[in-house]
């Protein structure tokens, strides 16, 4: 079995360059797969947020909304 020896410099360009030709060859796929991970950093934030403001009932909401 032949050893490879690659310092972590060369280890660290050729995951770029692999990193760079998926991103480039799958662009549909990177596009949703980060879509996916702003929308979960996005209600993550959303959910933090609320924990600090008042409740409302639900027929406050119809009320406001005119249902």
């Amino acid at each position: 079995m032949t050893e490879l020896n690659l310092d972590e410099e060369k280890i660290k360009q050729l995951f770029k360059t692999a990193l760079t030709e998926v991103i480039q060859e799958q662009k549909e796929v990177f596009a949703d797969l980060l879509a996916e991970i702003l929308e979960d950093i996005a209600l993550e934030k959303a959910i933090q947020e609320s924990e600090d403001t008042e409740t409302v009932s639900r027929e406050a909401i119809f009320k406001y909304f005119g249902k």
